[in-house]
């Protein structure tokens, strides 16, 4: 089974099953972002990838520049531990870990949740490549992949028990789109994923395959 068949019977299951009072809204909201995003604001194919200086589940500072002395990275955004299709994706990235190490290309994971969050990711997805936090979706917002939630979400996140504050520091009510970033060693963006549905993800496979043709 493909990631996104898992993906997507997850979102059918819910859609299908889901109380009325927060199918609804999410629905909406997916169809209202695919309706107005417009992807040529994104971080394109071809261009410099935006250093980084991000913070680990331990604290450490990470510099993009440092990841990239050891060649090509995979960059994923992902939402945050409570959304269940963002741990579906990471562990699919996780499953391929050892094929991306083969290519010489490391893993790279982003979240605007804080590093006690992304520690708790790790442990309990026994994650091992590099997991980073970027509070406030700076570093998102600079690649041009930042969704402000409409405010229908709300309730639904206060519903679900998902408190984004506590979680990622603010009350922006901002997430990142879920993109994924194949950079070369030099910095170069060489292919990008970047789908406002949610739902939808980078298949382990084709950025495998992606990486092939670098």
């Amino acid at each position: 089974m493909t990631l996104n068949t898992e993906l997507a019977g997850l979102r059918d299951n819910f859609y299908a099953n889901g109380p009325k009072s927060i199918v609804d809204p999410i629905r909406e909201s997916v169809s209202s972002i695919k309706a107005s995003y417009d992807p040529g604001t994104a971080i394109q194919v071809g261009a410099a990838l935006p250093e980084f200086v991000l913070t680990d589940a331990l604290g450490n500072t990470v510099f993009s520049k440092t990841v990239l002395a050891n060649g090509p990275i995979l960059i994923t955004f992902y939402r945050g531990e409570w959304c269940p299709f963002c741990n579906l994706h990471l562990a699919s990235l996780q499953k391929h870990l050892a094929e991306f190490e083969a290519k010489g290309v490391t893993l790279v994971a982003i979240t605007p949740e804080l590093p006690t969050k992304t520690l708790s990711t790790i442990e309990k997805q026994s994650l091992k490549f590099i997991v980073l936090s970027d509070t406030s979706n700076k570093y998102a917002r600079k690649l041009g992949i930042v969704w402000k939630m409409p405010e229908t979400l709300r309730p639904v996140f206060k519903t679900l028990g998902h408190d984004l504050i506590e979680g990622n520091g603010d009350d922006s009510f901002e997430l990142p789109i879920p993109a994924s970033l194949l950079v070369d060693g030099k910095g170069v963006v060489r292919k990008t994923f970047v789908d406002p549905d949610y739902t939808k993800r980078l298949e382990p496979e084709t950025a495998l395959e992606w990486i092939n043709t670098l």
